[in-house]
């Protein structure tokens, strides 16, 4: 199977620049998979798709603010950090630096903020333009305060503006908890605190689990085969009262439905015993789901629309079919829909 078997048309205006004026205020397109059906829906209407006894999982992974954007020392020009996962020493980092030519091992950088100071100098450089990079404070304040203090909301590069104060809100979702996403599970940006306790009070359930979203979810897929890609490895936590909760649904044969691609992810990555019991754990995963997968846990999917040729597309193609998908994704285009981080909503069931 080849990636272009996984392209699209799609308008330059249909990619969302902005989140909708009020949270959950997206629309919902609905697919039934096994008939390839659409219903176009508002995201309000979700509670009349789920029903009592639904296990809905969320990924309660918190973006932090990871572009940091200072200068060069000495000299004073330009330059842009961004942290893309912790290294192994502490206050350490695999980053992104700009301009990369110019930033060798040994350079240092000032990223400031009112009365904040962020130090940073390049101690390793690696493929694909990462270098490492240790940080520190004048004062010798937790330098993880400071970054959420002066650091700016790591917005898709698809969105071309400026990060802005209300973007610190927007992008993150309602039940966010464990600090560490370069990236928002966006599926999760719809949802209320209203929604979630209508929810509950119909019937469904709500389990929490944490994938740590990494750079990767930008990258575009650069190899013409699908076997042939591979995803980066991403970090997740799934603990005890999570799994006992998917166990028990999936014992009993209840929808266990997914909240974004990140979590569908973290649901097949976990182990499940001869006797049927999803096991808790934490690690790294990085399973790339495509056409062919066989989908252990998950049986409904909530996802936003995703680009051309990009692995999260082919893990809805595997869920829903790629024909299904690529029609549900035409129809999209012709009845304007958002697409991506701030876009709508889709429901697969």
């Amino acid at each position: 199977m080849l990636i272009s078997d996984f392209d699209f048309d799609l308008p330059d205006e249909l990619i969302a620049q902005a989140p909708s004026p009020a949270r959950g205020g997206s629309r919902l397109m609905a697919i039934d998979r096994a008939s390839g059906r659409i219903a176009h829906l508002t995201f309000t209407d979700l509670p009349s798709l789920l029903r009592s006894g639904d296990l809905l999982v969320v990924n309660d992974t918190r973006v932090f603010p990871a572009r940091l954007i200072g200068t060069r020392l000495p000299g004073g020009g330009a330059a842009e950090c961004f942290l893309v996962r912790p290294s192994t020493e502490p206050d350490t980092w695999i980053a992104l630096v700009h301009p990369g030519q110019r930033l060798r091992e040994g350079s240092r950088m000032i990223f400031e903020s009112d009365s904040r100071r962020l130090h940073a100098e390049i101690t390793g450089r690696h493929f694909h333009g990462r270098r490492t990079v240790r940080l520190w404070t004048e004062d010798g304040s937790p330098v993880g305060d400071t970054i959420d203090a002066i650091g700016h909301v790591p917005l898709p590069p698809y969105i071309k503006r400026a990060d802005a104060v209300d973007d610190r809100d927007r992008y993150q979702t309602v039940y966010a908890r464990e600090r560490g996403s370069i990236a928002a599970p966006t599926a999760g940006l719809h949802f209320t605190p209203e929604m979630l306790d209508v929810l509950t009070a119909q019937g469904v359930e709500l389990a929490r689990i944490t994938l740590h979203v990494g750079y990767g979810t930008f990258q575009p897929v650069r190899v013409e085969s699908v076997d042939a890609h591979e995803m980066e490895a991403e970090h997740y936590e799934v603990g005890t009262a999570a799994a006992a909760l998917i166990s028990k649904a999936k014992a009993a044969a209840r929808r266990i439905i997914a909240v974004g691609t990140t979590t569908t992810r973290t649901l097949e990555s976990l182990s499940v015993s001869p006797d049927g019991t999803v096991l808790p754990g934490s690690g790294e995963t990085a399973l790339f789901i495509r056409p062919g997968h066989e989908f252990k846990l998950v049986s409904g999917l909530i996802t936003n629309f995703h680009l051309p040729k990009s692995s999260l597309l082919m893990l809805v193609a595997a869920f829903a079919g790629r024909e299904n998908v690529l029609a549900a994704y035409r129809e999209a285009v012709a009845n304007r829909y958002r697409f991506y981080s701030y876009g709508d909503a889709m429901f697969i069931s």
